[in-house]
């Protein structure tokens, strides 16, 4: 497959235009006294060290999940709209993409989970299948698969194919006929493992079979499987509701401690290996780096050799320089495969600069102690309807930096059926649209601030948050680079509260020096070229 080729854009570019105010003084015999002078900003220091350059960064990307699943089917402006949000190159211009296999409940279970939750499995159910009925699939038998499943989703797949380089497929739990409680969204108790020991095999199966169809459906090239998210945590079970119909968990997850996982792995690597498909292992998708080094360091070395990329999220952040020293320990490259979050306590807000502000460090945070050769998004669209006041919460959410309603009809219009952007999609956008695929992150000396050489050497961006409530001077050093030209400059790019990606006029660098005084709460890439 011929991959698409990115170039960095840097959009919404405005120069900051400096007034420059004369005083005139009147010719009296008494001269006023001079007003005080402000106190300068607080002053920090940031030193990228080029010296101890990571493995390329191979980019930002998005699982597709509930977002593409609610709307692949929605009119076309308002699809496009989005598509150009997410993946376009003025949008975060995101370069991965993680398909959902989905699951699937039986085919008389009533809808229980969230709008874009219910991810169409891809087998195919022979007419009258109940939940009971679990000993039907066979996957060499094409009649049991479903090439037609999971339409919307698929749409996606179609319309960015061209934008991604890196394809990952996932599963968030086996179909129902492979789990113990025959329900998708986990067990009814949330610690016992859900995939059925016996069903070990076939869940290797579909997984292989699923990414083989994909494949060839859409003419993709999936880099790796990932079995399992979240597996060893008390985070998926389902519960019934007085008539015996389930109420809830609302999303695909299930269970499954470390030596199931171990189970599947050895049973998924031979099954590649005798697939069409070129795609690796990535494990285990745990909820934390702590949690994540639990289960890797539970497997024996046999079954580590199996996998190829070791994939964490970051919902929990202890632990994240044990993990990265175990990819590095292990030969293996690392991604930051999942996360989202809160970071306004006050709700729902498309301008507060709490939100965008949070997510920023967030990044700074992994880039910095993780060292990932890639760092991806849940999901950066969310359904406005569970987001805003009295849906998932009283006072709303900013989860996610798109919202739109995901019960958006063919009728609708991007006038009906809004997208709205809050401040964590253009902060978001200072790491995406100057740190690109091909860069290397480097180690830095500030922990507000993450820093990147370009691909080829030529070049440099550090990127620095300011959460605080005043403005601040920020020199970035470059005495550790090995050349400065004497024409070398540093560009400021900043967000802030006043406007988004602003690209400021290009500060000298004397001295292997450049100071620029940032806004408060605001974040910043320094694009600096002529150093190499």
């Amino acid at each position: 497959m011929a991959h698409g080729t990115r170039r960095t854009h840097r959009t919404h570019r405005t120069r900051l235009l400096t007034a420059l105010g004369c005083t005139a003084l009147a010719t009296t015999t008494v001269l006023a006294a001079a007003p005080p002078q402000a106190a300068a900003p607080p002053a920090v220091t940031v030193q990228p060290d080029p010296s101890r350059a990571q493995e390329e960064f191979e980019g930002w990307g998005t699982s597709l999940v509930w977002f593409a699943n609610a709307t692949g089917d929605y009119p076309p402006e308002v699809r496009e709209k989005l598509a150009d949000l997410v993946f376009g190159d003025s949008g975060l211009g995101l370069n991965i993409a993680r398909y959902n296999i989905g699951g699937g409940n039986a085919p008389d279970v009533q809808d229980y989970l969230r709008p874009g939750g219910a991810v169409q499995g891809w087998w195919r159910a022979p007419d009258g299948t109940t939940r009971e009925d679990t000993d039907w699939w066979d996957p060499d038998d094409p009649a049991h698969w479903n090439p037609d499943a999971d339409r919307t989703q698929r749409w996606w797949v179609d319309r960015i194919k061209g934008d991604i380089d890196h394809w990952e497929t996932f599963s968030n739990s086996p179909p129902w006929f492979m789990t113990k409680s025959g329900y998708v969204s986990g067990g009814f108790d949330a610690t016992e493992d859900q995939l059925k020991e016996e069903s070990v095999d076939d869940f290797a199966a579909y997984l292989t079979g699923a990414t083989e169809r994909l494949e060839k459906a859409h003419g993709i090239e999936v880099d790796t499987i990932a079995p399992f998210n979240e597996p060893n945590t008390d985070y998926w079970s389902t519960w019934l509701g007085p008539d015996s119909q389930p109420v809830g968990g609302r999303q695909e997850g299930a269970h499954i401690g470390p030596e199931l996982q171990q189970k599947v792995l050895r049973a998924l690597a031979p099954a590649l290996a005798k697939s069409p498909t070129d795609a690796k292992i990535s494990a285990m998708d745990e909820t934390n780096p702590t949690l994540f080094a639990e289960n890797w360091n539970s497997y024996p070395t046999e079954v580590r050799d199996l996998v190829d990329r070791l994939n964490v999220h970051t919902y929990g952040t202890e632990g994240r320089a044990a993990v990265r020293d175990l990819a590095k320990k292990a030969g293996k490259p690392l991604w930051m495969s999942e996360v989202e979050g809160e970071w306004d306590p006050d709700g729902q807000d498309f301008t507060d600069m709490r939100s965008g502000l949070g997510l920023a460090q967030h990044m700074v945070d992994d880039l910095r102690e993780l060292e990932p050769s890639a760092w991806v998004f849940w999901q950066p669209v969310e359904d406005y309807n569970n987001m805003k006041p009295g849906g998932e919460s009283e006072k709303g959410g900013n989860w996610g930096s798109i919202q739109l309603p995901f019960d958006c009809t063919a009728k609708d219009t991007l006038k009906t059926c809004p997208i709205r952007t809050n401040t964590k999609f253009d902060t978001a956008r200072n790491f995406t649209h100057t740190i690109r695929p091909g860069d290397r992150l480097v180690t830095v000396d500030d922990a507000s601030s993450a820093a990147a050489v370009r691909a080829g050497g030529g070049g440099a961006t550090v990127v620095h948050v300011n959460s605080g409530g005043e403005e601040r001077s920020v020199t970035v050093d470059l005495s550790k680079f090995s050349r400065v030209s004497p024409d070398a400059t540093m560009t400021p790019v900043v967000t802030s509260a006043g406007g988004a990606l602003e690209e400021r006029d290009p500060v000298p660098v004397t001295d292997g020096r450049a100071t620029f005084t940032v806004p408060a709460e605001s974040v910043t890439s320094f694009v600096v070229d002529g150093v190499s």
